[in-house]
């Protein structure tokens, strides 16, 4: 039977959700700015080209990279509900285990970064000018793989921890010193596409040196310590592992729902690739934004279902929905008031600003149709209920896919724009039927 509201306890979550979350926002609020600098850089230089380049450069590195975004969400569930149990010694072992993962798959990513680019451009629609910036971008960015999927790990430590002034503090020296370079390679030294994947990989290597004298101060007051046995325990190993993998699974559907709409937006030429590369900026700022509240959420859904609180988790889900809701509709007006503003400080081509500017309906619907597939990713993060977010992704890009492509054929961009917005609505709705079961989870004894 469903938990009666209490309105004290209630009142006591939206002060911890905003607490928690203000730092999160604006911490993910620098990663979507420094994409807007790299737009801003790249979209004032004179050939679509650069930006649709940059653009199916990023999403090679973001398929690669976010496909072991895992060692964020699952470190993150992990560490809030043995953090919730008492059990510091857990808590340290999730954070060896997390940058050991880091270290293995990210030297792979960084070994293997010629084939994986020559492969990927083999099936990405895009011309041999946006192919070969592209190409470019990635095998530079790569080279960063173990430092950015170690800084991965130290992020979701942190949240689940509840520690998001570290997050904060990590995320915008990561970012700060990103789009500084940015601007001064490109526009200093003339380094047009090369110059956006050394900003990067600079600002991950700083970051991650900061991030570690972080984690060693807090290390300090947790308590705990490192015990070798625990940490290579095997049946701890494989728990964190089909956490991982289920994550893993549904992060690459994610992401290929991602690829499909990149790939279906070059195939209609370079112009619509570029807007849709600059609209997408719209989407990432609003996104990155909200998922603060989803970060908040989990690290407090993780410590409830560590205590088998289910008031607590109850009170949790609606004031961090209810706070991320109002700031979507925020999103989604200011989009519709200032978007065209914001294009034209995007790029200068005239060509991209006219086809962006025509389809900024879809860009200002996006943030509360998305909000609730967020803030549930959120929830079943925190829950680790990984099994059930990989068959509701599997299940949303399908539909994706079937859509896309009718609509795509017979509309065009618009038609791509409304396939890509089913696609966040049908995420939430999958999800949303399997909630029951993170409730039950909450249950004392359960």
């Amino acid at each position: 039977m469903p938990s009666v509201p209490d309105p004290s306890t209630d009142r006591s979550e939206f002060a911890r959700v905003w607490a928690l979350a203000w730092p999160l926002i604006l911490s993910n609020l620098t990663v979507p700015l420094v994409g807007a600098v790299d737009m801003a850089v790249i979209g004032h230089l004179d050939d679509p080209a650069f930006i649709g380049g940059v653009a199916l450069g990023t999403l090679l590195f973001n398929y690669v990279y976010w496909g072991f975004g895992f060692l964020r969400m699952g470190t993150t569930g992990l560490a809030a509900q043995a953090h919730g149990a008492g059990a510091e010694d857990e808590v340290r072992a999730v954070l060896a285990r997390a940058l050991i993962l880091a270290a293995i798959f990210g030297a792979l990513i960084a070994l293997l970064r010629a084939p994986i680019a020559e492969a990927a451009f083999t099936i990405l629609d895009g011309s041999d000018a946006v192919h070969g910036h592209a190409g470019d971008y990635f095998v530079i960015r790569a080279l960063a793989a173990p430092i950015a999927l170690a800084n991965t790990a130290l992020l979701g430590w942190f949240l689940g921890l509840q520690n998001a002034r570290y997050g904060l503090i990590q995320q915008v020296v990561i970012n700060g010193v990103n789009a500084g370079l940015d601007i001064w390679l490109v526009f200093g030294l003339g380094m047009d596409v090369e110059g956006v994947a050394w900003a990067a990989v600079i600002g991950q290597a700083v970051g991650l040196g900061v991030g570690l004298v972080l984690v060693r101060r807090l290390l300090r007051r947790t308590g705990g310590r490192f015990v070798r046995g625990r940490i290579l325990d095997i049946s701890r190993i494989r728990a964190m592992m089909a956490v991982n993998r289920d994550i893993f699974l549904r992060t690459v559907c994610l992401l290929t729902g991602t690829a499909f709409f990149m790939d279906r937006s070059a195939s209609l030429g370079e112009v619509a690739l570029a807007a849709n590369a600059v609209l997408m900026i719209f989407q990432m700022l609003s996104a990155f934004a909200m998922d603060g509240f989803a970060h908040a959420t989990e690290a407090i859904v993780g410590k409830a279902i560590g205590e088998r609180d289910r008031r607590r988790l109850d009170a949790v889900v609606r004031a961090g929905t209810l706070c991320a809701a109002l700031v979507a509709v925020v999103f989604s007006l200011l989009f519709a008031l200032f978007g065209g503003l914001l294009i034209d400080a995007l790029t200068g081509i005239e060509s991209v600003r006219a086809a962006a500017g025509s389809h900024m309906i879809w860009a200002a619907l996006l943030p509360v149709i998305s909000i609730w597939a967020f803030q549930l990713d959120g929830i079943f993060i925190g829950a680790t209920r990984t099994a059930e977010m990989r068959n509701a992704m599997i299940v949303s890009l399908a539909a994706f896919v079937a859509v896309g492509l009718p609509l795509t054929a017979s509309f065009g961009n618009h038609g791509l724009w409304a396939a890509y917005t089913a696609f966040m609505a049908a995420r939430a709705l999958s999800l949303w039927f399997y909630f029951p079961r993170v409730r039950a989870q909450a249950e004392p004894g359960a």
